[in-house]
């Protein structure tokens, strides 16, 4: 798997202005750094027949405001106002393609647990990322391991919100996997069935059929992987939501996962069991081709996924 290190852009938005990428910094005791009481977004914007576009950028941010909802957060810019703030970043940076993360946190103040005395303060920041599992990952698949973390359950910490607080869980399943030489992991959750990955939704076909877990899996609602459910529609596959025993990943006919960071990314082996013929399924590479046509704006129907930066 390629390492993808951190290409500068020019500015980064924080709280209301443009700063320079070096200058974009907090103080030590920032209460988010020491709590994990931040929420972020990832969105993609991609080089389209017509310019560049955000994909499902509306989307994104409601869950950003969902996110900080369920931990109390009241981010002070309205949904319209961060909305048009991240098309501002992409545009002042003129990047066509780049990976954009918006973060609202809590700032410097006050100290302990309680954090509802300190600023809330956002930040959006955009740079060129490719394939997050790899170039030779999205056309041939990865490796993956079952981790041995569970998956955080949604009575410990919301599931559906999109925290910093939830990617301990995702980065310590990675770090295992990286170590096992995996390229990826899967988590199972409270109850033994399969949850999702670090950071992406998860798949398996068998027999023709779609089939992928359900948010009561403490799973976080992707708009990859919604945005996969409504091309799979459009094919007339056949389409499930369930829970997936672990074993049903070892004879599945094939697997891949989605998300922002992963787009579309074939599954090709599971704890040393190679998964169908151990390259990308057919259903997944139809699915594959689909969304990259969709961001790229090659397909009218789903135009209005597509934010343009003008």
């Amino acid at each position: 798997m390629e390492w993808l290190g951190l290409d500068k852009t020019e500015k980064i938005w924080m709280d209301g202005r443009f700063v320079d990428w070096d200058d974009a910094k907090i103080h030590i005791l920032t209460h988010s750094l020491h709590y994990a009481t931040a929420v972020f977004e990832g969105i993609r914007c991609y080089k389209t027949v017509k310019g560049p576009a955000i994909f499902r950028l509306r989307d994104h941010m409601r869950r950003l405001y969902d996110s900080a909802k369920m931990q109390m957060m009241r981010i002070p810019y309205s949904i319209d106002e961060l909305t048009q703030a991240v098309k501002d970043t992409v545009k002042v940076n003129k990047i066509h393609e780049c990976y954009i993360r918006p973060i609202a946190y809590y700032g410097y103040g006050e100290m302990g647990l309680n954090p509802m005395r300190n600023p809330v303060n956002v930040a959006i920041a955009v740079w060129p990322w490719g394939a997050y599992l790899g170039e030779e990952g999205l056309k041939k698949g990865v490796r993956c391991k079952i981790s041995s973390w569970i998956r955080v359950d949604t009575r410990s910490l919301p599931s559906l919100a999109k925290s910093t607080a939830n990617y301990l869980n995702s980065a310590l399943a990675k770090l295992e996997a990286i170590n096992c030489g995996y390229d990826e992991a899967i988590l199972l959750n409270m109850n033994g069935y399969v949850a999702e990955g670090p950071g992406e939704n998860i798949f398996i076909v068998k027999n023709g059929v779609l089939v992928t877990p359900p948010v009561t899996s403490c799973v976080l609602y992707g708009y990859t992987m919604d945005s996969v459910k409504e091309f799979a529609k459009e094919f007339s596959i056949p389409i499930v939501e369930r829970e997936i025993l672990r074993d049903e990943l070892f004879v599945a006919d094939e697997a891949f996962f989605t998300g922002t960071a992963a787009e579309v990314t074939p599954i090709r082996e599971v704890d040393g069991r190679v998964i169908g013929s151990g390259t990308i399924g057919p259903i997944a590479k139809m699915l594959q081709d689909k969304f990259f046509q969709v961001v790229r704006g090659e397909d009218p129907k789903y135009r209005d996924w597509l934010e343009p930066i003008q």
